[in-house]
């Protein structure tokens, strides 16, 4: 440790707000350059090292090809994809000496996809995986969590090809089970939930989530069944009303009621009798200009606008302003789909079709509509689910008699596969020869894994009030070797040196605290660092001819006889 490069802080940095952020930065192993961009210390550098390992042999072990891909892209690839606008908010853009635009790969899709196309030519070239374990670069508006959401970052994405759906199947199949291997093995609990495809594109995705209240991402999940989903994806069955005959529409005067809680209070209504209009400009995927849409959900409901984004296929939805409110004649608290300008795409959730009587505006200052009802009032371009799952609701994939009740947690997205499918085959005119001598598109499969967030999250799940406590297949070092009076006691130098050397020689590796410090600052560095076993040489042990050892995840410690101390750290370190 007098050798080694950084060290260890008694305090965490003041904008450090997650336990592993914290812990990281105090033990030495990361060092902040700038917001979201971190330099690895040599302790953070060697536990980055085994996670990679433990990552590339689960890769291999299904069938995974490593190749390494370039981190500076051709914008023209991106055109081709039609990302370089859809991802524009995250893209790190720059213009090399000839003045074409390069992107820094925040992801690798377009460059995969125009590798296999050179190299891939019949059906005997499928079906292939390929990974990598590579830099990526997000221009984040918010990096936050130390580790956990970055501007640059560690990523392993591996890119299956295969010939059909079947073949798809059984290539996302092996890459699943490789997450669950990798996940036990770095002793990270992780809940695997269905999640939207957001901008990698495809036809169905999920994440690994490891469950923490610090985590960024909100999951539901079923009290009853196996049922787990993203916030932005979750699937609810709606609170029924009781059913009532419809009734004839009324206009009434609700003066200065603007919003559903004070629509529902002045009119001694619960919110589900009522329909809230939201309005948005959406920005379309491919480029062109914004266009309104009318959104209508039930009032006790809260739209999901990535549902929405999804369902009219957009990058990206604004509310409206004041001045495109009275571009479409809207009145702002008063609006509702009746007679409303033929322009706007009306897109209504599936409660507004279970639900009747509903108070909705009536397009005039200081008046709603009592008893509208759809298709009888108003009609809806699309009929969809665009509503947000939230604590309570009922889960929507239970069987039985008994329907389970949808539990909200925060966690962290650890991994995230998706179906493809021809996204990108299709967009780089990428075919094969099958067995018949006819043309075939690919079926893609991305399977992308954070290393930095699985370094984060092994620190969030394995700690105490003292520092880190490693599972050992990701500890820097197999041993912490603390030497007590190190450079005043020459009989206690001898002995910690040679069992340093000895340690070495059997293959294990180990971290000898060698400073001229006190027995307490050794001592909680050892412990804020983590390593799993610790083992002291001083002159006390040295004249009871012991060393004394201590599992940094139990509260006492004991002395082994010098001659058994080397077999003892091998049996456990197996």
């Amino acid at each position: 440790m007098s050798k080694q490069f950084g060290r260890t802080l008694r305090q965490a940095p003041a904008d450090a707000e997650t336990i592993s952020h914290q812990l990281l930065v105090r033990g030495g192993f990361i060092d902040q350059l700038s917001a979201g961009v971190y330099s690895y210390l040599p302790l953070g550098l060697r536990v980055k090292k085994n996670i990679e390992s433990i990552i590339r042999k689960e890769m291999n072990t299904a069938d995974g090809i490593e190749v390494l891909l370039p981190t500076i892209q051709p914008s023209a690839i991106w055109e081709t994809s039609e990302r370089l606008f859809t991802m524009q908010d995250v893209l790190f853009k720059l213009e090399d000496k000839r003045g074409r635009t390069m992107v820094l790969g925040p992801t690798h899709e377009e460059v995969i996809t125009t590798l296999f196309s050179k190299f891939a030519n019949s059906y005997r070239d499928l079906p292939r995986t390929l990974y990598q374990i590579q830099t990526k670069l997000r221009d984040e508006t918010r990096p936050r969590g130390g580790l956990v959401r970055v501007r640059e970052f560690t990523m392993k994405d591996a890119y299956s090809f295969d010939l059909d759906e079947k073949g798809l199947d059984v290539s996302y199949s092996l890459m699943v089970d490789a997450y669950y291997q990798i996940f036990n093995t770095c002793q990270i609990p992780i809940v695997s939930v269905e999640a939207d495809s957001g901008a990698i594109g495809g036809k169905g995705s999920q994440e690994f989530i490891f469950l923490t209240d610090s985590g960024e991402d909100t999951v539901l999940i079923c009290d009853q069944c196996d049922y787990a989903a993203n916030q932005e994806k979750a699937e609810f069955i709606r609170p029924k009303k009781t059913a009532a005959q419809t009734l004839n529409i009324e206009k009434i005067n609700t003066p200065e009621i603007t919003t559903i809680d004070q629509l529902a209070s002045f009119l001694n209504i619960d919110k589900n009798d009522t329909a809230k209009s939201v309005l948005y400009m959406a920005m379309p995927r491919t480029g062109g200009a914004s266009f309104p849409i009318f959104a209508v959900i039930r009032g006790d409901l809260e739209i999901n606008e990535v549902k929405l984004m999804n369902l009219v296929d957009a990058r990206g939805i604004t509310p409206m302003t004041d001045e495109e409110l009275s571009k479409y004649n809207i009145i702002s608290g008063y609006a509702s789909p009746i007679e409303i300008n033929s322009e706007i795409r009306v897109i209504a959730d599936i409660s507004i079709t279970e639900t009747v009587n509903l108070v909705a505006g009536a397009n005039e200052v200081d008046y709603h509509f009592t008893n509208t009802n759809y298709l009888r009032d108003w009609v809806a371009t699309d009929i969809a689910d665009i509503a947000i799952a939230d604590e309570g609701h009922i889960c929507a994939k239970c069987t039985g008699n008994k329907a389970g009740n949808l539990k909200i947690s925060r966690g962290i997205e650890m991994g995230h596969v998706f179906r493809l499918g021809k996204t990108y085959t299709s967009a780089f005119e990428t075919t094969v020869l099958d067995q018949f001598g006819e043309q075939l598109t690919p079926i893609m499969g991305c399977y992308g894994i954070g290393i930095d967030r699985i370094l984060s999250a092994a620190v969030e799940a394995h700690h105490d009030q003292d520092g880190i406590i490693w599972p050992r297949e990701l500890s820097p070092y197999d041993i912490h070797l603390t030497a007590l009076n190190f450079e005043q006691d020459s009989e206690v130098s001898e002995e910690a040196t040679k069992l340093y050397e000895d340690i070495q020689v059997e293959g294990l590796t180990v971290l000898f605290d060698d400073r001229d410090e006190n027995p307490g600052v050794k001592f909680k560095d050892a412990d804020l660092i983590g390593i799993p076993i610790r083992i002291t040489v001083s002159s006390r042990n040295n004249a009871e001819n012991v060393v004394e050892l201590k599992l940094r995840n139990a509260e006492t410690s004991e002395k082994i006889d010098k001659e058994n101390i080397i077999e003892v750290l091998q049996q456990l370190s197996e």
